[in-house]
């Protein structure tokens, strides 16, 4: 079964720092491009960074550049998210996906079932 596991999410206040794991299983990361992606209460899905399964090409959003880091480890079949300086804007729900191919083209074939962030005092 293929399939795609977000963790890492949780409670922090702003200014701290939280790393979303996705871990693949029943099929390599390796050909696939992933993206991060995040839906907060009332509002629409929102594709918060890609990165491809070619060079390591990385994409973000305007809201997280500077704050957010993507990054893949082939051999652990995961791709993290690196949150920085999060903000209260930053509570949602984040998803992951996998595209099949070398770049990141919106194209996404598997989806994991989200993990909750929520940055408050």
């Amino acid at each position: 079964q293929l399939q795609l596991v977000e963790s890492g999410g949780g409670l922090v206040q702003p200014g701290g720092s939280l790393r979303l794991s996705c871990a693949a299983s029943g099929f390599t990361l390796d050909y696939y491009a992933i993206g991060w992606f995040r839906q907060a209460p009332g509002k629409e899905r929102e594709g918060v960074s890609c990165i491809s399964s070619s060079d390591g090409s990385t994409y973000y959003a305007d809201s997280v550049k500077g704050r957010f880091t993507i990054s893949r480890h082939n051999a652990k079949n995961t791709v993290y998210l690196q949150m920085n300086s999060l903000k209260p804007e930053d509570t949602a729900v984040y998803y992951c996906a996998a595209e099949p191919g070398l770049s990141c083209r919106g194209a996404y074939d598997y989806w994991g079932q989200g993990t909750q962030v929520t940055v408050s005092s």
